[in-house]
């Protein structure tokens, strides 16, 4: 893509009487795009991406979603040709990366994707025109210095795959743990312990589309602070178990 100032001066060789010939082995720019330019000097605005409308795959979109709310972001190319969606995955868990890169293959309209290895961490790496489309949460600044709310269209894919949602967000921003905690039996102190799952987001929007969707599948939870929601009944932590696990 050459500027305008570049065509310009290709543009007033030629006025000077030089040939497309010349004035292209001087410039090194081909002639019938020279010769396009006597028609139109100033280069034709970009057509945006068409909508790809909802992703076929519902139940990886489910869990995509919650990994792009948890610790995802989307990019600009350097170029403006397309975007970039980066979400991060600790070193840890290399189930967890596995899944991201399936989910992420299955969504992107190209089925790309990539890792990239960090300091800690691996970024698996997706690049598509269809990104802020198929997530419309993206937007400039932190997710959780701005509104984020679910489309028409997300809000059915979530309602439909809910486990999925839940899980995505627990395997970015959760985590399964044991506590345990004592008591006085027969004048002794015991030690007891029970699992517990964590979710951690500074964004209350993304906290209420988690304790939504808790609710949606009969969870119970508790909010511990702003930013921290518990699940510790034994009933709801069983059904956490059986549909989202701990990451692996």
């Amino acid at each position: 893509m050459y500027d305008v100032s570049t065509r310009k001066r290709a543009l007033a060789l030629v006025a000077e009487g030089r040939s497309l010939n010349s004035v292209s082995r001087e410039t090194g720019i081909s002639r019938a795009a020279i010769r396009s330019w006597q028609d139109r000097l100033e280069p034709l605005p970009p057509m945006a991406p068409p909508d790809p409308g909802p992703p076929a795959d519902e139940c990886k979109y489910a869990y995509l979603l919650g990994l792009y709310l948890g610790d995802g972001c989307i990019s600009d190319h350097p170029r403006g040709t397309g975007y970039y969606l980066r979400i991060a995955c600790a070193n840890s868990w290399p189930g967890l990366i596995e899944a991201c890169e399936i989910a992420m293959r299955a969504i992107n309209p190209t089925g790309c994707a990539s890792r990239t290895q960090a300091q800690g961490y691996v970024s698996v790496v997706s690049y598509s025109r269809h990104w802020p489309h198929l997530f419309p949460q993206h937007g400039p600044g932190k997710k959780h210095e701005r509104r984020i709310a679910l489309e028409p269209w997300q809000q059915v894919i979530v309602d439909a795959h809910p486990w999925e949602f839940i899980r995505g967000l627990i395997h970015s921003d959760g985590c399964r743990i044991t506590n345990w905690t004592t008591r006085t039996v027969a004048g002794e102190q015991k030690r007891y312990e029970y699992p517990r799952y964590f979710l951690t987001n500074l964004s209350p929007d993304i906290i209420r589309l988690f304790t939504t969707t808790l609710d949606q599948v009969g969870v119970d939870w508790k909010k511990a602070n702003a930013r921290n929601i518990s699940v510790a009944r034994k009933a709801s932590v069983a059904l956490m178990d059986a549909h989202v696990g701990p990451k692996y």
